[in-house]
């Protein structure tokens, strides 16, 4: 599948960042609303903390939300809650900001619930975000670091078609150490089958 190229030119992401619907997940932008849930989260031991330094709270979580909201607006990120379509439950949480001007090169961070891990929920949020992404901003090259004891997030990445770069030595401080990481690519020619359609739903 192509990208919906005329849908994208036409959709500003920076005025408001565009509900995306696959099979299994809707996403959509963090609110105020997933507060306590984002909180639960963010506080997992394995998660990834979307630019907070400080520990895991209300105040903090809630600071984030605020910071991913003026960041889309100013073209530098978005972010995305992964709601698992069956009961509507925050399954995880996605970002992806821009390495260079204007979004050549992304990062994407993302966290996921233990309850969805292992249930394609990662895989689908990835296509739609990569799809968004290299169909609609003009990006061409998606990174992603992920601990290397991770494995399971590893073997995720390797299924997403993703290219492991290289080893970064003790790039990454959790729980007090410091921990290597393994970088990732992904590029937009390689991108193929992983296609899916981010444009609005007709009902």
């Amino acid at each position: 599948m192509s990208p919906d190229s005329n849908v994208s030119r036409a959709t500003d992401w920076r005025t408001a960042l565009p509900t995306l619907m696959g099979r299994a997940v809707n996403l959509r932008e963090p609110t105020a609303h997933d507060l306590g849930a984002l909180v639960d989260i963010l506080s997992l031991a394995d998660a990834t903390h979307f630019g907070i330094d400080e520990p895991i709270t209300e105040l903090t979580v809630q600071q984030m939300i605020d910071r991913a909201v003026r960041e889309r607006a100013a073209g530098l990120s978005f972010t995305y809650v992964i709601n698992a379509a069956a009961g509507r439950i925050v399954a995880g949480l996605i970002q992806m900001r821009q390495v260079d001007a204007p979004f050549e090169t992304a990062e994407c961070e993302c966290t996921i619930a233990p309850s969805a891990r292992g249930t394609g929920v990662f895989l689908e949020t990835a296509r739609l975000v990569g799809s968004l992404a290299f169909g609609s901003m003009g990006t061409h090259r998606i990174e992603a670091r992920v601990p290397l004891q991770n494995g399971r997030a590893n073997g995720a990445m390797r299924k997403l078609g993703a290219v492991q770069e290289g080893i970064l030595r003790r790039s990454m401080r959790q729980h007090g150490e410091y921990v290597d990481q393994v970088l990732w690519s992904l590029l937009k020619e390689d991108w193929g089958d992983h296609w899916v359609s981010t444009g609005p739903r007709v009902h």
